[in-house]
């Protein structure tokens, strides 16, 4: 009896981590949805993906780098000062929230 082969049989190229077709688009896909009456882009973001710390606009948390979340920003009109990086969960509950809340004066800003 002959040991087991793991390895994959054939002459594709496995030396890129990227499919050819995704052109380029490591953060993952970006959608399209409507709030508040506007098109908003958003973006998943992957754990290892997220190097910075980021303030959530959802719930004035911080995202740690390494958690995985969203980022979205209006479609027309935005550029990339009006990218939000929100947690996953507050993106999703975003309208079932209250009142937006409001940081303390010596809060730190990201």
């Amino acid at each position: 009896m002959s040991p087991r082969r793991n390895r994959p049989r054939g002459g594709t190229d496995r030396s890129s981590p990227l499919p050819p077709d995704t052109g380029g688009a490591r953060y993952g896909l970006e959608r399209t949805e409507s709030w508040q009456g506007e098109e908003w882009a958003v973006r998943m973001i992957g754990g290892g993906a997220a190097a910075k710390h980021y303030r959530c606009p959802g719930c004035d948390q911080e995202i740690p780098p390494g958690v995985p979340h969203v980022v979205a920003w209006p479609q027309f009109g935005g550029g990339v000062e009006d990218r939000r990086h929100w947690h996953t969960s507050c993106w999703n509950a975003k309208d079932r929230r209250s009142a937006r809340l409001q940081r303390s004066r010596n809060a730190p800003r990201y």
